[in-house]
């Protein structure tokens, strides 16, 4: 099912609406548990990477072990470059959970779309007005947010900055994932871009000198809930309703992950963001919902945070 037209939101079957309910609440835990592990934030996104290579690894090898031998050069190539801006995306938005609040860190990485609006006009396609105004108000939240947190402290402004970053870098991901999935099955690329990311976070972490062991048997159960919850359970989820629902619903779904993290922080680790990000972060958000709405139905969707 996709939407008739640009900014018209088809409602998804009950079946759908029920799996992305699980889907959010899936990548929801994803920042609240990277805040909660105690692991160098790099090594936590090595290993959720590395975990995720070895759960579908053996599903490539018996199942597309075909494909993945004949996968053409720029099929390869571009496959490559997605699990490098992957690796980006992960060294950039992991660290800034560790810097700044989730709800800060959640809601600066969700500008994802915007970001992929401005690389397609950069690329020379057509960007709605609507889209503009939109960005308008999504940029208007990340100046409340910046601004808020810059007067508690440097290192979580910085956290901010890096949160921005890794949506720049996920949306660049979205974008050279999509030219390969013309033709490759989601399984397929997903284990090579997963691949590619573990093997460049993992010398990454070996010449920042980051320990990637000797943690404690509850952090090791919350790298394997990382990988099991949002980076398996969330992304298997999404790709199956992408059958029956389209790409703008899944999006603006996917923007329920702040509140999700937010609320889940609170509850969990005690962690209530200042009083001035929440309202500047619903403000980003609504424009965020206005630029994915004012998108084509062919657009692809935009990736949750992790």
């Amino acid at each position: 099912m996709s939407d008739p037209l640009p900014g018209v939101v088809a409602r998804p079957p009950t079946r759908d609406l029920w799996l992305m309910t699980v889907g959010v609440v899936a990548i929801s835990t994803s920042a609240p548990l990277i805040a909660a592990t105690a692991a160098p934030a790099l090594a936590i996104a090595f290993w959720r990477n590395a975990f995720a290579v070895l759960a579908i690894g053996p599903v490539v090898a018996l199942r597309r072990r075909h494909e993945l031998t004949g996968l053409s050069r720029r099929e390869r190539r571009l496959s490559a470059v997605a699990g490098g801006l992957l690796a980006l995306h992960f060294a950039t938005w992991v660290p800034s959970v560790t810097m700044t609040t989730v709800a800060s860190s959640t809601a600066l990485v969700a500008v994802q779309p915007v970001w992929a609006a401005l690389i397609a006009r950069a690329r020379g396609q057509h960007i709605p007005s609507r889209a503009w105004l939109g960005m308008a108000l999504a940029f208007s939240g990340v100046l409340v947010i910046t601004g808020v947190d810059v007067t508690l402290s440097t290192e979580a402004f910085v956290g901010d900055l890096l949160a921005l970053v890794g949506g720049f870098f996920a949306a660049a991901y979205v974008s050279v994932g999509a030219e390969v999935r013309r033709s490759v099955s989601t399984t397929t690329y997903t284990a090579v871009a997963y691949g590619v990311c573990a093997v460049l976070l993992l010398l990454t972490c070996v010449v920042a000198g980051q320990p990637l062991g000797g943690y404690s048997s509850q952090t090791w159960v919350q790298l394997l809930a990382l990988t099991a919850g949002a980076q398996l359970l969330g992304h298997s989820i999404f790709n199956a309703i992408l059958r029956t629902t389209s790409p703008t619903v899944l999006s603006l779904a996917i923007l329920f992950e702040m509140p999700g993290a937010a609320v889940i922080a609170a509850l969990w680790l005690g962690q209530l963001p200042p009083a001035g990000v929440l309202p500047a972060a619903a403000l980003l958000l609504a424009g965020v919902a206005v630029v994915v709405r004012s998108q084509g139905p062919d657009a692809p969707p935009a990736a949750p945070a992790e």
